[in-house]
């Protein structure tokens, strides 16, 4: 009898002891995957802003509002000729920043052209300002205008201009909830409605504009 009890107890302690050391053996494994798995996810969270050249600032309007100024700050003040300011586009970063002597001093939320074929719509480079602005145009090939535009190409097929309007002329409100969230133009750069009337009145003709896909 005590025999039989001695065997069953070893036998259970055998058993027990190789399934804590199965258990040791395939515990790394899990972890490992639910690591690799945040990563994963990690990198998708991060990919949008890995584009920005600058951070974005702490009075950047959040949640973002197409009726709305990008910051909460006042624009900036503009000498009526001045010379020392640039424009820099982040396509793939959704954003447009306003530097004076290279050093930002506004951050606009900002929709440039779709990407086909691994090649956004907007070109990239070196631009400037043009005369040409106004308050308003419809692309009837299109089917789509915008509001409080401003020319960055000398055949002013390329502008700063606001969110999309219908052939009604009221904003495409679907469209706009796309503003600093993904590409979604047919190349110009799309920017809030008082953004895009800012740059109209205040940013003088001559002004660089500088394009890049980051």
């Amino acid at each position: 009898m005590k025999n039989s009890l001695l065997k069953t107890l070893t036998a259970f302690c055998v058993l027990l002891i190789c399934a804590i050391s199965l258990a040791r053996i395939s515990m790394p494994s899990q972890i490992t995957e639910e690591h690799k798995t945040t990563d994963k996810k990690t990198a998708v969270i991060k990919t949008a802003a890995s584009f920005r050249p600058y951070q974005d600032p702490k009075d950047l309007r959040a949640p973002f509002n197409w009726k709305k100024p990008s910051e909460t700050k006042p624009y900036p003040k503009i000498k009526h000729l001045e010379n020392d300011l640039t424009i820099r586009v982040s396509i793939k970063g959704n954003r447009v920043y306003i530097l004076r002597n290279g050093k930002r001093i506004y951050t606009m939320i900002a929709s440039a052209g779709l990407f086909k074929k691994g090649k956004s719509l907007t070109p990239v480079g070196t631009f400037k300002i043009k005369n040409d602005r106004g308050d308003s145009f419809y692309n009837p090939d299109l089917n789509e205008g915008a509001n409080n535009w401003t020319s960055w190409d000398k055949h002013n097929v390329y502008l700063f201009h606001s969110v999309p309007t219908k052939n009604n002329g009221k904003y495409n409100v679907k469209e706009a909830e796309k503003l600093g969230v993904k590409p979604a133009s047919h190349g110009c750069v799309r920017l809030s409605v008082p953004d895009s009337r800012w740059l109209v009145e205040k940013i003088p003709a001559g002004t660089k504009v500088i394009v890049k896909n980051n």
